[in-house]
């Protein structure tokens, strides 16, 4: 192994989509010396979930530098004309495009970046004399900055941990397996996009047509996306900087209130989907079809099949049902990646023992030596529901980049705010609320 030492001004710890961003935007800044790390062999996002007709909840638009480099070569509108299907594309009249197009265009980018290092793993990330040292599998690497992107990671419900392997399994990796679901009975657990496109595509018969499925969320009903107009400013600039000013368990309760801005299903989904149903109804289908809003689950045991203990929130019973696979499209949640772990101890957390996220999306330290330590995708409790989205993507990149240059190099504060989320300074109450 080659352990030669390099030294940029900014690294990058996985290369996904947010960090691609970032190399992106970095590379109209020639003075800028930045390499981005990867331990997959290539470019790939989510191809595990990459099913045929499935569409983004986001404009194409808001692509890795449009928001704030429009003239910028890696844009979308650059990828059309260079594939020759900008006039194809207008014809559509799409705002959202297909996923499988969306993970075309970012598989194109990163083809044209030179930063990019993949089959290279960092496996450690230090504080040395002069900044960060970040040890990887082809050498040494010295970067005053560095910012982690290696993604989310499965969240698994703890009562289904032990039972994951061939028929229990998290949906991130769904189109990778050799599946043949004819006859069996599946649960799929989770009502989100994920889990509306797996119900899909069972109920299409495209792993065999099952005996029976049952479609379980702890939602209180299978709830279609907020995709209203003013919804979608809760996914702007000064929305997300309003945010990050709240106190902690303000934050929280917003969150949780926007959850359908950021993670409901679209609504072509769920009328494809019930349209499904109604066929296979229509035509009398043997495939018995549940679908169980309202239930948490409680306990899953395993022996042979799969037994399941559920909740039904809205009248506080309980019941159990059987599977013969359990698909969990329980979502992703928050992980700093292993190479952090020399940091660990220097890190500010929350009540909740999560690291704090800076205005600039930099990772709060106790103590450093001017050296800076940034992430994308790890405060969605600091940031708000945005952080997870693309929606934001090459304005965060573009927030961080400049920080790291020291100097305003992309305008971010252009945005003309429809909202004023921030009461009005110069106004003073003459008494109290009515």
């Amino acid at each position: 192994m080659d352990m030669t030492i390099d030294e940029v001004d900014l690294a990058g710890v996985g290369v996904g989509p947010f960090n691609l961003s970032i190399a992106a935007l970095a590379d109209e800044v020639p003075e800028l010396r930045t390499r981005f790390f990867e331990r997959r062999e290539r470019f790939a996002w989510h191809p595990g979930l990459m099913f045929e007709g499935s569409r983004m909840q986001t404009s194409f638009l808001k692509d890795l530098v449009t928001a704030v480099s429009p003239t910028n070569p890696h844009s979308f509108l650059n990828y059309l004309v260079s594939h020759g299907r900008f006039y194809s594309f207008l014809a559509t009249e799409q705002a959202a495009i297909g996923r499988l197009e969306f993970a075309d265009y970012l598989s194109w980018v990163a083809s044209q970046l030179e930063s990019l290092r993949f089959a290279d793993e960092v496996r450690e990330l230090r504080v040395g004399r002069r900044g960060f040292e970040l040890i990887h599998d082809r050498g040494r690497t010295r970067a005053q900055s560095v910012v982690l992107g290696t993604g989310r990671v499965p969240n698994v419900p703890a009562c289904a941990a032990k039972y994951l392997g061939p028929r229990c399994f998290h949906a991130i990796d769904t189109l990778s397996r050799k599946l043949d679901l004819r006859g069996s009975s599946v649960a799929v657990v989770g009502g989100g996009q994920t889990g509306a496109e797996i119900v899909l595509e069972l109920l299409r018969g495209t792993w065999g047509e099952p005996a029976r499925l049952s479609w379980v969320s702890r939602r209180l009903n299978f709830e279609p996306l907020d995709e209203s107009p003013f919804a979608n400013h809760l996914f702007t600039p000064g929305f997300m900087a309003m945010f990050h000013r709240l106190e902690a368990p303000r934050r929280a309760s917003l969150l949780e209130r926007h959850k359908l801005a950021g993670d409901g299903i679209s609504l072509s989904t769920l009328r494809a989907l019930h349209d499904r149903a109604y066929e296979l109804d229509v035509s009398g289908s043997a495939l018995r079809l549940e679908l169980l809003p309202a239930r948490e689950l409680l306990d899953l045991r395993g022996s042979g099949g799969f037994e399941l203990g559920l909740r039904n929130q809205l009248d506080e019973t309980h019941e159990r049902i059987t599977a013969d696979w359990v698909i969990l499209c329980t979502g992703l949640r928050e992980q700093l990646p292993s190479c952090v772990e020399p940091l660990l101890g220097s890190l500010e957390l929350d009540d909740r023992q999560q690291p704090l996220v800076g205005r600039s999306f930099e990772l709060r330290r106790r103590r450093h030596g001017g050296e800076r330590l940034y992430i994308v995708n790890g405060g969605r409790s600091t940031h708000g529901i945005a952080e997870s989205q693309l929606s934001l993507m090459a304005w965060r990149s573009a927030v961080i980049l400049n920080d790291v240059i020291g100097r305003p190099r992309f305008d971010v504060g252009r945005e003309r705010e429809l909202i004023r989320w921030q009461a009005d300074p110069s106004w003073v109450p003459q008494s109290e609320a009515c």
